[in-house]
């Protein structure tokens, strides 16, 4: 029973450092103008993919959302994140920050 009992704090402490835990404070949603297919998704995860800071991102094509999720304690300026938008051929709506 101990053993169990060790198992399950033990688990549940892997689990509060899972990268899903830090995505609510570290997360940025961004509306996109031109949002609307499988390549566009595919673009923008490559042109993420490339930032130290971003975890993953998901986007949603039928609300034209990308969500950033952000690595723990890293940062990504809202310049860099439009930038990066633009740069791949896509207008920036909104950027809203924490999820």
């Amino acid at each position: 029973m101990k053993k169990l009992i060790v198992m399950l704090i033990l688990l549940a402490g892997l689990i509060s450092n899972n990268a899903f835990a830090d995505h609510p404070e570290g997360t940025v949603e961004v509306g996109i103008y031109g949002l609307v297919c499988d390549f566009c998704a595919q673009a923008l995860e490559k042109v993420f993919g490339k930032e130290v800071a971003v975890d993953n991102i998901d986007v949603n094509l039928d609300d034209k959302i990308v969500t950033i999720h952000l690595k723990h304690g890293q940062q990504l300026d809202d310049a860099v994140i439009r930038k990066n938008i633009v740069d791949a051929g896509y207008n920036v709506e909104e950027i809203r920050r924490g999820g």
